[in-house]
């Protein structure tokens, strides 16, 4: 298993986690663990994924990542759990 974390933050609106997890099921990256929260009315997600058996490479999962986040006021990262465990 390759785990990564994905975090999204900004504005609250209609639709962030349904995009973002069509995405990941769509380039079959499965969702382990999801935590989000709404702090008045910003958004926040953290999202711990299994990237073994994405259909694209990290690099691509994150530039498209980000540009879904720009399609909806948000900021979206991933990152290897692995550069947080050393």
């Amino acid at each position: 298993m390759t785990r990564a974390l994905i975090t999204v933050v900004g504005k609250d609106s209609v639709g962030i986690v349904a995009k973002v997890s069509t995405y990941l099921a769509n380039n079959s990256v499965n969702i382990l663990d999801i935590s989000q929260t709404i702090v008045q009315d910003f958004f926040n997600m953290m999202m711990v994924v299994d990237i073994e058996a994405a259909t694209k490479p990290l690099a691509t999962l994150s530039e498209e990542l980000s540009e879904i986040g720009s399609e909806t006021a948000v900021s979206i990262t991933i990152q290897l759990e692995s550069i947080f465990r050393r």
